[in-house]
């Protein structure tokens, strides 16, 4: 506020106390206070804040995650730190304030019209002329245009070398403005920092602090937590999230700590009639808006609104925005398909966000319990299979190498991108996860209805991973003909089957080789059943660890087979694999009553796949696969519910800025001084112009008033 940057000076007190005031109040500690302000901002801009404690440490490791806990970097904005450092800002700010203010008004009166003559013919802006009136007269007349000008105007009657009394000094001044600018600019952080304050988590830290009140941290049903954990209805100031049903309503907001959450009650409840969204075609939500009523807890009216984002609704001081979306508890069906022996197929239902324990022949082999958990319901999954199947060809090879085309796709507007985009809905999709007894989950995405990825084949896509921040791992189950996993699944348990094995490498085995060649049909039924067996995963592997698929056999080639003839008897091996295998879904499909699959693209295609998968299936983590055959969706809308008091100081605060940064920038502070002195009947004018900022506006406006006033031409 001033080009001092020392703080104010006590004259009184200790020595400790006078440093401390001093520092307090200058104008280096609260630049300082200000710089560590935005570096904190920053990272809290950076770091996603009020993440689960688990998301932090899938990131970036459980050192660094207790860390940034410690030092509350997950919740900079509330952290005590920010909170305390905002507040000597405050104090620093006012002190400023309060140090510079009396100055700045003092001089908003002064006019300096003692200032001397030989001091004007040192400024910068000067301009002499002789007048043809009067002194007295000329000072009158040049007020009088002043003034008429916008000027404030002071005369003042002095002596001079001509006599007493006899020059008159015009002292006028312009854009105090400016000055006021100053403090405006300053006492806006304050209000600024104050209403931050106010709207922050500082009132309910306070009630933490003084009214008993702790985070909880536990799990239930909101009914059932203590009053210790819960906030009044006359909270002055809160800020949380309230999740809402369609056809439930709501009137408890959840405020989110950092080791646990408080319970805010609302003077009023809010019921969700209807949730509507609208996706654009890339999947992303184009528009979330919620039909709903608030319920008045005192006086049981009714009041129906409508919120959408950027369009919150306010009851009795609250401010209710719309802020997302989520499943409100979708009644889910699903269908267990078996992926190990002696697991049996069954239906289950469930609710998202519910679980259900599974024993018996439900459970894994050996009757080990599970635990299902139904955790996500998506209805339209958008992916994109442009890939790079239509893209031009390798800049490896110049003879493929469209020049033009590739300059042209990396200018012009943002949204060209090189490798063109098919985006496709492929349905909707399930998510869960399967406990085991001792705590231990997997989460699993499954599509309901088959993708067609580009092999010739639809297949239906289930995913798997085994921590929250690895990508998920797709097994892809071809679908047969009915657009379905049981031909697939038919054949899954027909593998593992080793009298349907024999039977079905009998077939292949009578249909390839010739009847008059009995010792013949002998090998190649040898080798189809060693090869079935194999793949089935009849054998164990090294540390008694089960190996089938593909793998299975590579390495039985490369125990057994010498490496100069592994390529041909793999030819051989792979053969033998796929005739037996077709023999076998041959068998099933007989079994279910279906009529044979057909020698065609079709089906051969389909057995490429099946047999891909049959290998990765040996990998599949889990005894049960489900499968999504119907839902029932129920939406639930995510709104944010805040009482924020400083509101209004913060908009006070950024008006104040505004006009004050406005007034700094763009108003010039100016003061003109012309001593007139009587010259005979005439008189002698001296004059001069200062101004706070020496730009080529000020170089003009002098000139124009040199001319307008004394007639001169400055040079």
């Amino acid at each position: 506020m001033s080009d001092n940057t020392q703080g104010l000076r006590v004259r009184s007190g200790s020595q400790a106390l006078r440093a401390g005031v001093e520092l307090l109040s200058s104008m280096r500690f609260a630049i300082s206070l200000l710089t560590v302000i935005c570096i904190a901002s920053v990272i809290g801009t950076v770091l996603k804040q009020h993440e689960p404690a688990v998301n932090y440490v899938n990131q970036f490791g459980p050192f660094w995650a207790e860390l940034f806990a410690a030092i509350q970097l997950n919740t900079v904005y509330s952290a005590w730190w920010f909170l305390l450092i905002l507040a000597f800002l405050v104090v620093s700010i006012s002190l400023c304030i309060a140090r510079n203010t009396p100055k700045i008004l003092v001089d908003l009166k002064v006019y300096k019209e003692n200032i001397r003559e030989q001091s004007l013919k040192a400024f910068h802006h000067k301009a002499q002329a002789e007048l043809s009136g009067s002194a007295e007269a000329e000072a009158r007349r040049i007020g009088a245009l002043l003034a008429g000008g916008g000027w404030k105007v002071r005369l003042q009657q002095r002596d001079s070398a001509k006599g007493g009394g006899s020059g008159w000094m015009v002292a006028a001044k312009a854009g105090a403005v400016n000055k006021l600018g100053y403090i405006a600019a300053h006492s806006s952080i304050v209000l600024i920092c104050l209403g931050g304050l106010f709207d922050g988590d500082l009132i309910v830290r306070a009630q933490m602090l003084l009214g008993g009140k702790t985070p909880y941290a536990g799990s239930g049903l909101i009914s059932e937590v203590k009053p210790e954990h819960r906030l009044s209805e006359r909270n002055p100031a809160f800020r949380g999230n309230l999740v809402v049903a369609e056809g439930t309503q709501s009137d408890t907001a959840i405020l989110s700590q950092s080791d646990g959450v408080l319970l805010q009650e609302l003077p009023f409840a809010i019921e969700l009639k209807k949730f509507i969204v609208e996706y654009y075609s890339t999947g992303m939500p184009k528009l979330f808006a919620s039909e709903i009523v608030i319920h008045d807890k005192a006086t049981g009216e009714k009041t129906p609104s409508r919120i959408e984002v950027n369009h919150p609704a306010s009851y009795k001081g609250v401010e209710i925005y719309q802020s997302s979306f989520d499943d409100g508890g979708s009644h889910l069906k699903l269908r267990a398909v078996p992926m190990v022996a002696g697991a049996k197929a069954f239906d289950v239902e469930g609710t998202v966000g519910g679980s259900t324990e599974l024993v018996g022949n439900g459970g894994a082999p050996g009757g080990e319990k599970l635990m299902l958990e139904f955790t996500a319901l998506r209805t339209i999954n958008v992916e994109n299979f442009g890939g790079a199947a239509g893209a031009p060809g390798s800049g490896a090879d110049v003879r493929k190498v469209d020049l033009r085309e590739s300059v042209e796709s990396r200018l012009g507007a943002a949204n060209k991108t090189v490798t063109k985009k098919e985006l496709r809905n492929v349905g909707p999709s399930v998510t869960y996860k399967l406990r085991d007894a001792a705590g231990q989950a997997r989460e699993f995405h499954n599509y309901m209805l088959p993708v067609e990825t580009g092999d010739g084949v639809p297949v239906f896509l289930l995913g798997v991973r085994e921590n929250p921040a690895d990508p998920f791992r797709y097994l892809r189950v071809p679908a047969d003909d009915q657009s379905s996993m049981d031909g697939f699944m038919r054949l899954h348990a027909a593998l593992a089957d080793p009298a349907a094995r024999e039977q079905a490498v009998r077939r292949y085995v009578s249909q390839a080789v010739e009847a008059s060649r009995p010792e013949l049909a002998e090998q190649l039924t040898q080798s189809a059943l060693r090869a079935l067996a194999l793949f089935a995963g009849s054998n164990n592997g090294p540390e008694g660890k089960k190996v089938g698929g593909l793998q299975a056999i590579s390495d039985f080639m490369e125990a057994n087979v010498p490496e100069a003839e592994r390529s041909r008897a793999g030819e051989v091996l792979v053969r033998i694999l796929n005739g037996a295998l077709f023999e076998l879904a041959q068998l099933t499909r007989e079994r279910a009553g279906l009529k044979p699959l057909a020698q065609s693209e079709q089906t051969r295609t389909f057995m490429t796949q099946a047999v891909l998968s049959l290998s990765d299936a040996q990998f599949y983590p889990a005894p049960l696969a489900f499968e999504l055959k119907d839902f029932t969706q129920v939406q639930a809308s995510v709104f944010q519910v805040a009482r924020a008091p400083g509101k209004n100081i913060v908009y006070l605060g950024c008006a104040l800025l505004i006009l004050g940064v406005f007034a700094m920038l763009y108003v010039r502070e100016r003061r003109v001084w012309v001593w007139v002195t009587p010259q005979g009947e005439q008189s002698h004018a001296l004059m001069a112009l200062s101004t706070n900022r020496k730009t080529m506006d000020g170089d003009r406006e002098f000139v124009q008033l040199a001319e307008k006033l004394i007639g001169a031409r400055p040079h």
